[in-house]
């Protein structure tokens, strides 16, 4: 049985990745529109991804005797001036969702809620791995710098990233 106060925090995290899956999705528009097929095809994955996060939080909840909360989400940004820009701030929004996953580590322990506090580990891990692919992403597109042709091969080279993850993700 999960206390108040978590389900409360699980559910506003439940909010956080649900935001997270429309910001990239929007990021994910944006690129396309941009004739970015590769780094759309990247960001509509990791909308993907954060839309099963959310889930994920959303089945533990009601599965331990609480009551996931679908909640109103706040518009994400829908333009931007350069990627460069739009991995700038996919990079601190993932530092933003593992301060939260964090937090509310910090509160299972504080409740000595181990159950909830041993669901949250995946998250931990996940967290780690997102920022270093972020920071990974970030680095390259530094190295590009305004290089018409580095972009092109990076928007091709990401493409192949989001094939090779989703393979690891769902093995056929």
């Amino acid at each position: 049985m999960l206390s108040k106060n978590i389900e409360s925090a699980l559910n506003k995290q439940i909010r956080i990745e649900a935001e997270s899956s429309q910001t990239y999705l929007s990021m994910a528009c944006w690129a396309e529109v941009q004739g970015l097929e590769g780094i759309a095809q990247f960001m509509y994955t990791q909308s993907d991804e954060e839309r099963a996060h959310m889930l994920k939080l959303v089945k533990y909840v009601n599965e331990r005797g609480g009551h996931a909360q679908v909640t109103d989400l706040k518009a994400p940004k829908i333009t931007y001036s350069t990627f460069k820009e739009m991995f700038e701030e996919l990079y601190n929004h993932e530092i933003f969702v593992s301060q939260s996953i964090n937090e509310l580590v910090h509160i299972t322990f504080e409740e000595k809620d181990y159950a909830t506090h041993n669901f949250l580990q995946w998250y931990v891990s996940e967290q780690i791995e997102e920022e270093a692919t972020a920071k990974s992403i970030l680095d390259k597109i530094n190295l590009i710098g305004e290089d018409k042709g580095g972009l092109y091969l990076f928007d091709r080279d990401i493409q192949q990233l989001t094939v090779t993850s989703s393979i690891a993700i769902n093995p056929k």
